[in-house]
């Protein structure tokens, strides 16, 4: 599956959100959708969430 269509699906799963739980659902499917691509790109590689987490030592 290619981004295009990938982005597609999110967009038309976003849009469904809105229609249904109006502007809340939407805000909430968002917030969903974000966590997940942060946690594919941890997956793939691309990010690195436990640096990110993990903050800045202290001295």
């Amino acid at each position: 599956m290619n981004s295009a269509t990938l982005g597609l699906f999110a967009g038309i799963l976003l849009a469904l959100a809105g229609i249904v739980g109006g502007f809340g659902g939407f805000l909430f499917a968002l917030v969903l959708g974000c966590v997940g691509l942060a946690v594919g790109a941890h997956r793939d590689g691309t990010i690195d969430l436990g640096a990110l987490l993990r903050g800045r030592g202290r001295g």
